[in-house]
């Protein structure tokens, strides 16, 4: 299948404040975030996407059209992709919520968290995992196997894609980082996904330019991207 570029975010004013900010309306990257959002801009301005894909919240809209500054195309809004619900949790400090019972849960055993008045962590791994396969398999239909396309999304998100990907148990997917502005590759393949970069910020691009599908898992680890295979 096609190849998906997972980009969380740049870093909002409630990030910076240590804030869960959840679905709360009107968050917005701060100076550093739009730094963060110019540079993941500038290593895809080298990639020729094929679509931009965003979560409907600004921050990510915001970063979707950072990135589109470069390529003629205009983002797509995908509510499956929004933050998680994070209920009664949404808008209180971090070190507020650490002294909650459920923290301990979703610290160590997220498939079991569920927010008071919000959504399980299961249930965001299932929305935004089955929209960003369906939206890889819509687009290697239109564009072919060598597509490549960007989904803006938030950190939970990205990490639970990414854990999907692995094959690991969503009770491992706090092992996973997804810091503001990075960028993970995922290579989906007929018979598994190749995860290709995790948490990037930094480290050029280019060589997706020419990626094909994604293959056979190359013994010994292969000669990396761009590199013709040992006949």
């Amino acid at each position: 299948m096609a190849t998906v570029i997972l980009v969380r975010h740049g870093r909002t004013t409630a990030n910076a404040e240590g804030i869960l900010a959840g679905r709360t309306a009107g968050v917005r990257l701060d100076d550093v975030g739009r730094s963060q959002a110019a540079r993941t801009a500038q290593r895809l301005a080298v990639v020729p996407l094929v679509a931009i894909v965003s979560s409907p919240l600004v921050r990510c809209r915001q970063t979707a059209e950072i990135i589109a500054e470069h390529h003629a195309l205009r983002p797509e809004l995908e509510s499956a992709l929004t933050e998680c619900d994070y209920g009664q949790w949404q808008g209180r400090p971090l070190k507020e919520l650490a002294q909650e019972s459920l923290w301990s849960v979703v610290q160590t055993q997220p498939s079991a968290a569920v927010f008071p008045g919000g959504e399980s962590l299961s249930a965001m791994q299932a929305r935004s995992v089955a929209a960003i396969r369906r939206h890889d398999a819509a687009l290697e239909g239109e564009h072919g196997a060598g597509a490549v396309w960007v989904a803006v999304t938030h950190g939970d998100i990205v990490k639970s894609v990414l854990a999907d990907a692995l094959g690991m148990h969503l009770d491992l997917f706090q092992r996973l980082s997804a810091g503001p502005g990075s960028v993970s590759i995922v290579r989906y393949g007929s018979a598994r996904p190749d995860v290709v970069a995790t948490n990037t910020d930094s480290g050029d691009l280019s060589w997706l330019r020419a990626a094909g599908p994604a293959g056979d898992a190359p013994v010994g680890g292969g000669a990396g991207p761009g590199s013709a295979p040992h006949s």
